[in-house]
């Protein structure tokens, strides 16, 4: 009797898109460098920049080291290796007086993968990216080499590395900077905004005078109200603002399952967001708020991907520079409440300066992020979003991205060239590769 053939192995980014592979321990780097063997952390990442490519199954996986290497209480310098979660450095750290200088939305990140997307968070109009903030870098390059690099030691490949997407090398330890806070508290304010014209004169006023602003918009509500939402600002709260109590950890609940695909349509969205604006009361609020619902606020519903059920979702985020004046992102939104493209999720953020990682994503101007549940249109929501991004001179971030054409990336990024040339430098046969490579480049095995 024959046998029936063994299902193969998938992986999935946060979006639950699934690819065919599986993931190998990370000792197991130097047996397969012969091989495309990409490093993969938490399995954050929402779409496929941490999944292998068409014909290639093999991911490093979560084993990475996660120790603690050394730290220097005076300057809040660490040196932790590549799987250390940003959880863990905000559990040791934060009773010692120290934070990350730049936090994501997610502290289920590791190092690793705070490098590879360099990633952004509500600060960035002042302290920029978390690769700013990097002090040195130890790498096991394609051809097996381990070597260190720097903003002064082989720049141009710290610099590729540092939002490259983990297409330049494997991230072995991370040295980085954090800085000091008067208390593991957050002074915030937030405020009910009525449209979104209001909305951005907020948003830039609240960055010349906050470090940390964002917003949440409901992005379904047209006309004279199109872009109304909730603009939030926040600081360290001082010792005599403070609780004299550290904070507790907080309880979380979970998604125990994958929702059916009919719980998410447009009416129950734009419930979602009807309620959720108007239950802001009064219209301003301030007060000392635990660190983890600022920071945070996604982390205490635990696999709250599964809402999406089980054709999952994709966040496309882009950033639309100030260059392109203040109806960039009016017509942005236009263009998605015209297209139908829900979501209960569209965070805005103030963007400062650009960095010099050569494929990261902030530029000076608006960031948009929303999610989006996949459906049968998806692709031709995503391709219009991506022409009026292009059209604006914006791009997007590839640690959300699933969706965009190769022909949109090039269009939008004038510093593909220089990061192509420091990869071929490195990696000369393309060892190293992710399906997001794959798609957006139609390089292969």
């Amino acid at each position: 009797m024959s046998e029936t053939p063994a299902t193969p192995p998938t992986l999935s980014g946060w979006g639950l898109l699934p690819v065919p592979g599986r993931e190998v321990l990370s000792e197991d780097l130097a047996a397969l460098s012969e091989g495309a063997v990409l490093s993969r952390g938490l399995g954050r990442a929402y779409g496929d920049s941490a999944l292998p490519p068409p014909g290639r199954l093999d991911v490093a996986c979560t084993r990475l080291g996660d120790r603690l290497l050394g730290f220097d209480a005076e300057t809040g310098v660490v040196r932790a290796e590549a799987g250390l979660t940003l959880a863990e450095v905000n559990r040791i750290f934060m009773p010692r007086g120290w934070f990350p200088a730049v936090t994501p939305g997610t502290k289920y990140v590791t190092l690793g993968g705070m490098v590879a997307a360099d990633v952004h968070g509500k600060n960035h109009h002042v302290n920029g990216c978390f690769g700013r903030h990097v002090r040195a870098l130890r790498m096991r390059m394609a051809d097996g080499r381990v070597l260190e690099c720097s903003p002064q030691d082989e720049p141009d490949l710290f610099n590729a590395t540092v939002g490259g997407m983990g297409l330049t090398g494997h991230v072995l330890e991370v040295e980085f900077q954090l800085e000091r806070i008067p208390s593991p508290w957050i002074w915030a304010e937030s405020e009910r905004i009525d449209d979104i014209d209001q909305f951005m004169a907020g948003l830039k006023r609240d960055a010349a005078a906050w470090p940390m602003t964002m917003g949440w918009i409901d992005c379904l509500t047209q006309g004279r109200r199109m872009g109304r939402g909730i603009l939030n600002r926040g600081r360290w709260a001082e010792p005599s603002e403070a609780p004299a109590a550290f904070p507790r950890e907080k309880r979380k609940l979970t998604v125990p399952f994958l929702f059916p695909s009919w719980v998410l349509n447009p009416l129950t969205v734009w419930g979602f967001n009807f309620l959720y604006f108007w239950a802001h009361q009064p219209r301003r609020r301030r007060g000392v708020v635990h660190p983890d619902s600022f920071f945070y606020p996604l982390d205490a519903i635990l696999h709250w991907n599964r809402i999406y059920g089980r054709r999952g979702f994709t966040q496309y985020q882009c950033v639309l520079p100030d260059a392109a004046g203040p109806g960039a992102v009016r017509r942005f939104l236009d263009l998605l409440t015209r297209r139908g493209g829900a979501s209960f999720l569209c965070v805005i953020k103030d963007c400062g300066p650009e960095g010099p990682g050569l494929l990261s994503f902030p530029m000076r101007g608006t960031s948009i992020a929303l999610d989006i549940a996949v459906r049968d249109d998806t692709q031709a929501l995503v391709d219009a979003l991506n022409e009026q991004v292009i059209a604006d001179g914006g791009r997007v971030y590839l640690a959300k991205d699933a969706f965009t054409r190769p022909e949109h990336f090039r269009r939008m990024e004038p510093r593909l060239d220089s990061f192509l040339e420091v990869r071929r430098q490195w990696d000369p046969d393309g060892r190293i590769l992710s399906a997001q490579w794959a798609r957006l480049m139609g390089e292969g095995p």
